[in-house]
């Protein structure tokens, strides 16, 4: 059982606690009580100002609705009255725009351009919306007037600053392609960039605006008139100073062996000239009266003219490509794309047919010159053509686009070129074959003939243009197989045409060689002859391109230089001859000799001192020019000659055939020695 003490103190304490628990839930109540009034005045008042806003929004709504109203009324208006003013506007573009296009634009591009926008759209305007307007006309026309004004702008502007470019500047351009070192390009500026903008301006606008395609015609007459100027301006300016300081240069003129498109081209006047000279001579004259090559005498001013020429057709080949690239770049930035090859082509086409024509001309000269047997033609058609070939790839890129007939204006000038070349080579071979034997036209000294020294001379200008000349030949060959446009082939073409004008030229040289009556004289010409070719052959190189195809040649000229030597030997037989044991009396030492012996003697020793006197005055008038053969043949002489007489008059020396013994024994043997020393010298 649980104590009573406890049981009363655990009964109080609950009695607290239940007390305490009646106080919190009244005060919870009373809250309650509280928070629910306070709910009911909030809702009130809610409600209250949820019925003022209803009561000012019925107010207010009614007066938005009329004020949005008066606002769209009042924009509708401003709206109006400015369509109104643009409307107006229009009827007063002709007035307002008047002084301005009469005046015209120069001076004031931009200026004039907005007007011309404003009557633009005055016209637009009323084609849409009254079309039978008489504004409609005035603003036309004045549109029409304003156009006109800037049509006649831009052909003033091209007259006015379109100048032809100085002859210094293109050379400047020119020479750039020539130098192997890195430098700042020449630039060719054909119009102030002021001026340039404006052409620019005003074409663009006439192409999108002007709907007119007249001024593309303005453009290249003037700008074609201005190319062809320039090259015109070029050609006085080089013949002038050229003329003037006597200085000849051409950049297809080269000393180079290898005829490749090279940068920088050597000067070397004159020898074109000098070959153009001796040839011309002998076609003309027929080689009468001259011992050789060397005696002839220049035609200078002739050719110095004829050099001119030349040279100054290659610059305005070079020209007109650096000028045409140059017009091409100009005109890219003012005509418009679709329509800039058109224009260049035309642009272009006067200046290129004045220098096709030009070239024609050369063709035909030289076609001339050929029918009248003057191969020295060929020689003007060499340097131009190799520098056409060499350009022809630049050429053809200028021309890119333009018309068929455009751009096949050089390759058919280079084939006309090609093909009076390899006429004029061919027919020069045959002169050679058939050059007539005339007696009084042969060196009365044997020496070196004038057919020989211009076959010579020609061939070596052959060697400075061997490319050219191959290809000349070539083109020729009606073989379609590749190889015949390969380099090599065209070497062996060109070795074979200077084998077959050396081989006509020693038959020629044999036929001539007969008219000499004394086969000694005919052995020293043919000795000459070949000795003088063999060594041109090979101080020039030329030799090189001849064992392309010969590989022998110079062992066979040897052999035939060796012949004649031989040749000419012989003719001394009929003075050693006598000095022989034929005939000799035999005799014993202190035996008297019979007076038919010793007039075998007497004979042997007079028949010797004749033949040696009679040769040594003929043969000392002949000539063999080159010293090393000279004194070979001198030598080789002397020593047979004075060995044979030495031993003669050693089997002499003890016969009694004679009282006067220095009437028979005339010369000594250093006598003998020193008069054939004296042989080949017209001078003694």
């Amino acid at each position: 059982m649980i104590p009573t003490e406890d049981a009363s103190a655990r009964k109080r304490e609950i009695e607290e606690k239940l007390k305490q628990e009646q106080e919190t839930l009244s005060f919870i109540r009373e809250n309650l009580e509280k928070s629910d009034q306070l709910t009911k005045g909030m809702v009130s008042i809610l409600s209250s100002f949820e019925s003022r806003l209803m009561q000012l929004e019925n107010s207010i709504i009614p007066v938005h609705k009329q004020t949005e109203n008066l606002q769209r009324l009042q924009e509708n208006v401003d709206k109006t009255l400015s369509c109104m003013d643009h409307v107006i506007s229009y009827y007063h573009v002709a007035k307002d725009t008047d002084r301005i296009i009469r005046e015209g634009p120069t001076g004031r591009l931009d200026e004039y351009l907005a007007c011309i926008a404003k009557i633009q759209k005055a016209v637009e305007y009323f084609q849409d919306n009254n079309p039978d307007s008489p504004e409609l006309n005035t603003v036309k026309a004045r549109f029409e007037k304003g156009k006109e004004l800037l049509e006649a702008e831009f052909r003033s502007l091209l007259t006015r600053y379109s100048k032809p470019v100085p002859p210094i500047l293109i050379l400047d351009a020119i020479s750039m392609d020539e130098e192997l070192e890195v430098q700042e390009d020449v630039v060719l500026e054909h119009l102030p960039e002021a001026v340039l903008q404006d052409i620019i301006c005003i074409a663009g606008w006439l192409v999108e605006y002007g709907r007119n395609q007249d001024f593309m015609n303005v453009y290249f007459q003037i700008r074609s008139n201005q190319l062809d100027r320039s090259i015109k301006g070029l050609k006085d300016h080089f013949r002038k100073n050229s003329a003037n300081s006597g200085i000849l240069y051409s950049p297809a003129v080269q000393t180079k062996r290898k005829d490749t498109p090279t940068k920088k081209a050597p000067k070397r006047p004159g020898t074109i000239r000098k070959a153009q000279n001796l040839l011309k001579q002998y076609s003309q004259h027929g080689l009468d009266g001259k011992k050789g090559g060397s005696n002839l005498t220049p035609l200078e001013g002739k050719d110095d003219v004829l050099d001119i020429e030349i040279d100054s057709y290659i610059h305005c080949i070079s020209a007109f490509v650096k000028l045409a690239q140059s017009e091409y770049a100009l005109l890219a930035e003012i005509i418009p794309e679709h329509h800039q090859k058109k224009t260049f082509d035309s642009l272009i086409q006067e200046a290129l047919d004045n220098l096709m024509l030009e070239g024609d001309n050369i063709v035909s000269a030289a076609r001339r010159a050929i029918m009248r047997h003057d191969y020295s033609a060929v020689l003007t058609i060499f340097p131009i053509l190799r520098h056409l070939k060499m350009n022809k790839a630049e050429f053809d890129s200028t021309l890119q686009g333009t018309a068929a007939s455009t751009k096949n204006k050089l390759p058919t000038l280079i084939t006309s070129m090609e093909t009076i070349g390899a006429k004029a080579l061919e027919e020069f071979a045959d002169s050679i074959k058939n050059d007539p034997d005339k007696e009084y036209n042969m060196p009365k000294d044997g020496t070196v003939h004038e057919l020989t020294s211009n076959a010579i001379l020609f061939l070596q200008q052959l060697l400075d243009f061997h490319e050219t000349a191959g290809a000349m030949l070539a083109s020729q060959e009606t073989s379609s197989s590749a190889i015949s446009y390969t380099s090599e082939f065209n070497k062996r073409l060109l070795s074979t045409y200077i084998c077959k004008v050396l081989g006509n030229l020693q038959l020629n040289l044999l036929s001539k060689s007969k008219v000499y009556e004394d086969s000694a004289l005919s052995a020293i010409f043919l000795h000459n002859n070949y000795n003088y070719t063999l060594k041109s052959l090979e101080k020039s190189e030329l030799i090189q391109l001849v064992t392309v195809t010969q590989k022998k040649a110079e062992c066979s000229y040897r052999e035939l230089i060796e012949q004649q030597i031989q040749t000419y030997q012989r003719s001394w037989l009929k003075v050693t001859e006598h000095l022989t044991d034929r005939n000799m009396p035999v005799f014993q030492p202190g035996t008297k000799l019979k007076d038919k012996e010793r007039q075998v003697i007497k004979d042997k020793f007079k028949g010797f001192n004749d033949g040696l006197e009679e040769l040594c005055k003929i043969q000392k008038g002949w000539a063999i020019p080159d010293k090393e053969q000279r004194d070979f043949i001198r030598q080789a002489q002397r020593r047979v000659v004075s060995d044979t007489y030495r031993a003669f008059l050693h089997r002499c020396a003890n016969i009694s055939f004679t009282k006067n013994p220095e009437k028979y024994h005339k010369y000594r043997p250093e006598e003998v020695e020193e008069m054939i020393g004296r042989l080949f010298d017209t001078s003694a």
